[in-house]
C-alpha cells in the first residue's frame, strides 16, 4: 500500500511541476512536459523565480517550516529526533512548495521532495494504525524509497539509498518491507510515468588498466569538486543567517540570483533532465560545459542556502556530468557520455 501511494504521489508531483512550469513561463494551462529554457519572456524571466520564492516563504512561515530544504535531511531529522512522526500538513505542503519552486525556475530536482513526501505518507499510515516507533521508521523509509524509485526508475538503488541514509540497519524486519515497496512502485511506474530508465545509456566497452586509472582520477577530482560545492552551500547558509530580516524572505532574496542567472543563461533554470540527456549525447562541449557548471553551481548554492524547497540530486548530476565532460577532453578513451557517468557516480 505504501508503494502504491508513493507512485501516485510521484505522478502528482511531476504533473504539478509541469503545470506550474507551463503557467509560469508560457502562460498556458498544460500538463505537457516543458522546460524554462524555451521561454520568450526576455528580462521578465528574472522575476518568475522571485514570485515563486515569495509564495514558498509564506508557505513555510504560516504553514510549516519543515518544507524548507531539499528533503533528505528533513527525513533524517524525523527519524532520529521525531520518532518517525511527520505532520499531515507536511505531506501536502512539501510537494506543493517543491513544485512551485521547480516550476518557477528553481535549479532543483524532484527527487529530494518526493523522498520527504513519500516518507510522510508512510509515517501517516503508520500513525493511523498506531504502530511502534520502529515500525513507523520502516514505513517512513518504505515511502521515501518508493518515491525515489518512482522518479528515477531505480528500485534497487532506492533500497540501497534507504539502507545507507535512513534505516541505519540491515535487518529483514526493515529491508523486506522497503524492498516490497520499491518493487510495487517499479511495476506501477510503467502505466503512470512510462517504462525504461530515465537516462538511457550506451554500452561501454571494457576499459583497460590505463583507462581505469583515468577513471580513478576523475573520481578523486570530482570528490574535491563536491567538497567545494558543499563549502559553497554552507557559506551561503551562513550569509543568509546574518541577514537582519525574517527567514521567510530569504528564498525570495536567493531567487534574485536565480532570476539573473536564468536571464543570462536559461539552462540553469529548472530540473535540467534535458541537459543531462544532451550531455550524454555529447551535444554540450567545452566552454558550454564550463559555463553550465559555473552557472548552475552559483545559482544552486545561493538558492539552496536561502532555505527554499527543492531537491539536490538532479543539479548534482548536471554539475558532476559537466565536470566529467570537461575532464574527459584530456582522456583519450571512451565516448562523451562515459566520463559524465563516471563523475555522476562520485
Amino acid at each position: 500500500m505504501i508503494g502504491a501511494l508513493g507512485a501516485l504521489v510521484a505522478k502528482t508531483l511531476l504533473w504539478l511541476i509541469a503545470v506550474i512550469t507551463n503557467l509560469a513561463f508560457y502562460h498556458q494551462f498544460s500538463s505537457a512536459q516543458a522546460t524554462p529554457q524555451g521561454n520568450h519572456l526576455g528580462l521578465a524571466v528574472a522575476v518568475v523565480p522571485v514570485i515563486g520564492a515569495l509564495i514558498i516563504g509564506l508557505m513555510a512561515r504560516y504553514g510549516s517550516a519543515k518544507i524548507r530544504g531539499h528533503g533528505i535531511p528533513e527525513a533524517l531529522e524525523a527519524i532520529l529526533i521525531g520518532r518517525s512522526r511527520i505532520e499531515p500538513k507536511v505531506a501536502v505542503l512539501k510537494p506543493v512548495s517543491s513544485a512551485i519552486s521547480i516550476g518557477t525556475g528553481g535549479p532543483f530536482g524532484a527527487e529530494g521532495p518526493i523522498i520527504m513526501t513519500g516518507g510522510a505518507v508512510g509515517s501517516l499510515v503508520a500513525q493511523y494504525f498506531h504502530l511502534t516507533a520502529a515500525e513507523r521508521k520502516t514505513l517512513l523509509v518504505a515511502g521515501a524509497a518508493g518515491g525515489m524509485s518512482a522518479v528515477f526508475a531505480t528500485p534497487v538503488a532506492a533500497v540501497l539509498l534507504a539502507v545507507e541514509l535512513l534505516l541505519f540497519e540491515w535487518k529483514p524486519r526493515s529491508f523486506i518491507p522497503v524492498a516490497v515497496s520499491t518493487t510495487v512502485v517499479a511495476a506501477l511506474r510503467v502505466p503512470l510515468l512510462g517504462a525504461g530508465p530515465i537516462f538511457p545509456a550506451v554500452i561501454h566497452p571494457a576499459l583497460n588498466a590505463g583507462t581505469l586509472l583515468a577513471a580513478a582520477a576523475v573520481g578523486i577530482l570530482t570528490g574535491f569538486g563536491s567538497g567545494l560545492l558543499t563549502a559553497l552551500v554552507y557559506g551561503m547558509e551562513d550569509l543568509f543567517q546574518k541577514l537582519p530580516i525574517h527567514w521567510m524572505w530569504w528564498p525570495a532574496i536567493g531567487a534574485v540570483a536565480v532570476g539573473i542567472g536564468g536571464w543570462i543563461d536559461p539552462r540553469v533554470l529548472g530540473v535540467g533532465y534535458d541537459l543531462i540527456h544532451a550531455m550524454l549525447r555529447g551535444e554540450i562541449i567545452r566552454l558550454l560545459l564550463l559555463g553550465l557548471l559555473i552557472g548552475k553551481a552559483l545559482v544552486w548554492s545561493v538558492s539552496l542556502g536561502s532555505g527554499t524547497s527543492g531537491g539536490v540530486l538532479a543539479p548534482l548530476l548536471i554539475m558532476g556530468g559537466a565536470l566529467g565532460g570537461l575532464l574527459g577532453r584530456w582522456i583519450p578513451a571512451g565516448d562523451p557520455g562515459l566520463w559524465r557517468w563516471s563523475a555522476w557516480a562520485r
